[in-house]
């Protein structure tokens, strides 16, 4: 029943400005209340790696693989916008402020202390209490490493590679390598490299 009001929300927000007075901010704070007790559990109690992803399956509103691993503590400011692939791996510390969907496909890295953030403000100020919100999608066997920043609306490309420490603020292609703030391409990946 949640995962199917959050769909729905998700269908509400997207593509326009949420004002501070707007009613959905409530649906939206409801949501962020009920998930506060799963992530509290995954973060202060010692799971196993099954009632680790069971719990977080609860969390996201379906089921984990078995070959996700999520290394604690995990963060998260919505939880229900949330899809996961298989065989993922995401370190220590990770942010995702997924209120805006964020689809992680097979095979994805995510490294340490990384942020995916679906949410944004006006610019100005006397709508700044707002908010508008665009997807992330990790692409299958992207690489995302340790401190990198992934803003609203980005794309991440198959088999791409974003360094440590970089701002992705747009999409990044199949195969590229990308570092920096903003981050730029480096330079492709060639598919037979070791």
């Amino acid at each position: 029943m949640i995962l199917m009001e959050s769909s729905s929300l998700l269908q509400q927000i997207q593509n326009r400005l949420i004002e501070a007075d707007d009613p959905l901010l409530e649906q939206i704070h409801a949501v962020q209340r009920d998930g506060e007790r799963l992530l509290h559990r995954l973060n202060q109690q010692l799971l196993s790696p099954m009632e680790f992803r069971e719990t977080l399956g609860e969390l996201i509103g379906q089921p984990v693989d078995e070959s996700v691993v999520v290394l604690p503590p995990f963060y998260t400011d919505f939880g229900r916008h949330i899809s996961l692939g298989t065989d993922i791996f995401i370190n220590r510390g990770v942010m995702l402020t997924d209120l805006g969907s964020i689809q992680i496909d097979d095979h994805v890295l995510i490294g340490p202390f990384a942020k995916l953030l679906t949410v944004n403000h006006p610019v100005s100020p006397s709508e700044r209490r707002g908010l508008s919100v665009k997807p992330i999608h990790l692409k299958g066997n992207a690489w995302i490493g340790a401190g990198a920043t992934i803003l609203p609306g980005v794309t991440i490309g198959e088999n791409a590679i974003v360094a440590a420490d970089a701002t992705v603020t747009k999409d990044v292609p199949d195969l590229a390598i990308v570092a920096g703030t903003p981050a730029r391409i480096i330079r492709y990946i060639n598919e037979s490299e070791d």
